[in-house]
């Protein structure tokens, strides 16, 4: 049995739950999300919470059971909490600065990159070094911030370049010298 597959999703107060046939829709005070969930998983809406369950033991469906609980736990936590990422960028003139949904960071190009923010995502932008990427749908939050972080990855040697928030980079000598 999975054991994460195995544990109810547990529906908050204010959070509308509804299933069509394999289609899931959950509305909740933050927006509304829809997913198509494989057709193998049975999906149980109570009023309280929501149940996965498996026809079979076997591998594909187990890895299926767990995989359809995690979206379904992900679209009611983005639909009442939301999902944010923090970058951080790292190097001398480097910059981030926001203007409606077009994002301009300047990276040490000769040009500055402009990156057009997805439907469903927000930027705040802390001190020009500082990002936080927002939105409600998790997948969406976690493309568009390797997105961001794809323009300038972090070098190993000075570690210059956009960073997540909690990501370690592990740093190389450099040359020895004379």
């Amino acid at each position: 049995m999975s054991r994460i597959g195995k544990l109810p999703v547990a529906i908050p107060a204010g959070v509308k739950v509804s299933l069509d046939g394999n289609k899931l829709t959950v509305q909740g005070p933050k927006g509304n999300l829809t997913q198509n969930l494989h057709e193998r998983m049975t999906i149980a809406v109570e009023t309280d919470q929501i149940t996965v369950t498996r026809p079979t033991d076997d591998k594909q469906d187990s890895a299926l059971h767990g995989l359809t609980r995690a979206l379904i736990n992900n679209m009611v936590v983005g639909v009442t909490a939301g999902f944010e990422k923090e970058l951080q960028i790292k190097g001398v003139g480097y910059r981030a600065e926001i203007s409606g949904k077009v994002l301009t960071l300047s990276l040490g190009f000769s040009h500055p990159v402009v990156y057009e923010l997805p439907i469903g995502i927000s930027v705040e932008v802390e001190k020009q070094t500082k990002l936080t990427v927002k939105g409600i749908d998790k997948q969406l939050v976690g493309s568009a911030a390797a997105k961001i972080r794809s323009f300038r990855k972090p070098e190993p040697y000075k570690g210059k370049g956009i960073k997540y928030a909690d990501e370690h980079i592990v740093r190389k000598a450099g040359k020895a010298g004379k």
